[in-house]
């Protein structure tokens, strides 16, 4: 980033910015069983929620898929108990949408898991238009915490574009 042509304000911004990111990373250590910078996670927004992938950069690191697969199958699990306590401990507990997520009734918000050959993702869907946005402000947190390891998704034509 060139800083030469920022004023005072937004120097500062983007240090803050970077500050938190780090913090994410390293508090990520004790929730991602993953390396978080050999992966990249991925979060597209849809009508009814969207969907959440993470994939590992370099497809053939076997062992960072499997340990993907492993933590969205176990957070899937977590999430569905209305337990995002993992989320809570990386991101903090005024984390944008998180106290509406954790709020929802059993059966609000259907998450799915899907193996991709490279990774894994959750697809978020809700009836709530109270829980779309919660979950659309939880996934601009995650891209904005996560930094370079993270990138918004495109939806199709309400369907999900696969990397």
């Amino acid at each position: 980033m060139d800083h030469s042509q920022m004023d005072h304000s937004a120097h500062m911004a983007t240090a803050a910015s970077e500050q938190r990111q780090a913090g994410v990373a390293q508090r990520g250590t004790d929730v991602m069983p993953f390396n978080l910078a050999a992966t990249t996670h991925i979060f597209t927004k849809t009508a009814q929620g969207g969907v959440q992938q993470v994939v590992v950069k370099q497809a053939d690191n076997a062992e960072q898929v499997k340990l993907t697969r492993l933590h969205l199958h176990e957070i899937r699990d977590q999430f569905l108990k209305g337990d995002f306590s993992g989320p809570e401990r990386i991101h903090g507990q005024d984390m944008p949408g998180l106290a509406a997520l954790k709020a929802a009734r059993p059966g609000q918000i259907a998450i799915t898991y899907r193996e991709l050959k490279d990774g894994a993702e959750l697809s978020y869907t809700t009836t709530q238009a109270a829980l779309v946005v919660a979950l659309h402000a939880w996934f601009d947190a995650q891209l904005s915490d996560h930094g370079k390891d993270a990138m918004a998704g495109h939806a199709a034509h309400g369907a999900m574009h696969k990397p």
